[in-house]
């Protein structure tokens, strides 16, 4: 079973491998001059890379979600993890403001005035990386303490 699905993926690789390198090389068989023909060589390309990660993406969502229901304690495991950065994203919300976005000259940005919920998520996505940040810094200095005392 097991060679029988590695023969089909190698397969399907293969086949997405030559539609690729068909599309790339013609873009390059399409003139400069020709905008319209390259345009369309271009997106024919752009088109099937979006469909192969969206493709990608479905897998992945679908293959790890079976591996969950699977395993019981690794589900109980993920949702705790996916609630902490729940509080987390919820604090560095608070900790954001949406005050107006001023230039070097204090003059008020295009679209950046006081009270626009994009500042207030601008803010909480800086704020959550930080806090993030600093949650790693900690368990870094944990384990390399951990690791000296051990020695």
């Amino acid at each position: 079973m097991k060679n029988n699905l590695s023969k089909i993926l190698n397969i399907f690789i293969a086949v997405i491998a030559v539609i690729g390198a068909i599309l790339f090389i013609r873009i390059f068989m399409t003139g400069e001059d020709d905008v319209q023909a390259l345009s369309s060589s271009v997106g024919s390309i752009v088109g099937f890379s979006t469909i192969l990660l969206y493709f990608a993406i479905g897998a992945t969502v679908i293959l790890s979600l079976i591996g969950l229901f699977r395993n019981p304690d690794n589900l109980k495991k993920t949702l705790l993890g996916v609630a902490v950065l729940g509080v987390v994203l919820v604090f560095a919300y608070f900790l954001a403001d949406s005050n107006a976005v001023l230039d070097a000259q204090g003059k008020v940005l295009e679209g950046g005035d006081a009270g626009t919920s994009i500042n207030q998520w601008v803010g909480t996505g800086i704020w959550y990386s930080v806090c993030l940040g600093l949650v790693a810094s900690l368990f870094f200095v944990y384990d390399l303490v951990k690791g000296l005392i051990k020695s």
